[in-house]
């Protein structure tokens, strides 16, 4: 399944798929300024719905301003309608939104305000990012080599293209080692994040994270930390060391593209039973029930790209009886 679709929205248009080109001399290629967003669509009852399209519009433009850019000529509003226009003319269902405000023309100087802002938004058919049968068995991860960026070299609140070579740099690395997803640590040598995900580890019943220091503060993670909650359990932010990885009951990350998948093995070293742990599986249970618009609590999550249609949703459904459900 390959990233092709019948158009792409750049700069207000909706633009064939073959013709979405920019210019090789655009800066955003050469260094790295541009910021982007990945955002998921559903399909539901009710057609397709992008998931928390709010929270991801408004922390696009967040982004870009973060970045530096001082006057955008989009509003978070406009950005959201865009991105429904472009699932709505593709036709699609379940897919993956890449929106990308970037440097385009001018700024060659290294000074943003030499330059101009374009906005471009792709969408995609796409399954899960880390493989099929990651849902049942989990995923294999080792720690990077690699340090994830201290928050005063690269801004770790905002979703910077350039940021992502230390991402790539660590996905490359595990994944020649043979591993699925490297962990990455924080310049005191904490755990931080992985290259896509926020990560979680469960021990006796409570729910860990690391604070969002020197993380991105990830909209899925957000969601996960409400589910948790609702389901009863504790979530904690602290810091985690390697070794407490190592001893977790279970651990597991989320993120938009990976969804919420177990990490079944860590270093060589089995994560609790080397497989989905219970607590992660009722958390993915509601999270892959609440994504599709099938929980009454969470439909403010749902943005629906097509009028909606009279619900046919169970007002009896809880969030607590699909949890604790086989």
């Amino acid at each position: 399944m390959g990233m092709q679709s019948k158009y792409i929205w750049m700069n207000g248009e909706l633009v064939p798929f073959e013709k979405a080109t920019i210019h090789f001399l655009t800066p955003a290629l050469h260094y790295g300024v541009a910021v982007f967003e990945g955002i998921r669509s559903y399909n539901t009852d009710k057609g397709p719905a992008v998931f928390r399209l709010k929270e991801h519009a408004q922390r696009l433009i967040r982004s870009a301003e973060v970045l530096g850019f001082r006057t955008l000529p989009w509003t978070w509003e406009e950005v959201a309608e865009a991105i429904k226009d472009t699932v709505r003319i593709n036709e699609f269902a379940d897919c993956y939104i890449r929106p990308v405000i970037y440097l385009d023309g001018g700024g060659w100087n290294l000074n943003i305000d030499n330059g101009k802002p374009s906005l471009a938004i792709a969408v995609w058919e796409w399954a899960n990012y880390l493989g099929e049968e990651a849902l049942e068995k989990g995923v294999r991860a080792n720690i990077s080599s690699f340090t994830r960026h201290h928050p005063n070299v690269m801004m770790t609140k905002a979703k910077i293209s350039g940021n992502y070579a230390n991402s790539a740099l660590a996905k490359t690395e595990s994944a020649r080692l043979g591993f699925d997803e490297a962990i990455m640590l924080d310049p005191q040598g904490y755990v931080a994040e992985c290259t896509g995900e926020n990560l979680f580890v469960v021990r006796d019943g409570r729910i860990f994270t690391p604070p969002t220091v020197t993380v991105l503060e990830g909209i899925t993670r957000d969601a996960i930390i409400t589910i948790a909650h609702d389901l009863g359990y504790e979530v904690h932010e602290r810091p985690i060391s390697r070794d407490q990885l190592y001893t977790a009951d279970e651990v597991f990350v989320c993120g938009t593209a990976a969804e919420c998948i177990a990490l079944c093995e860590i270093d060589f070293r089995r994560i609790g039973s080397g497989k989905t742990g219970p607590i992660t599986r009722s958390i993915q249970r509601v999270f892959y029930q609440a994504v599709r618009g099938k929980l009454p609590q969470y439909e403010s999550w749902c943005a629906y790209v097509n009028p909606p249609l009279s619900s046919s949703l169970d007002q009896t459904t809880s969030v607590a009886s699909l949890g604790a459900s086989s």
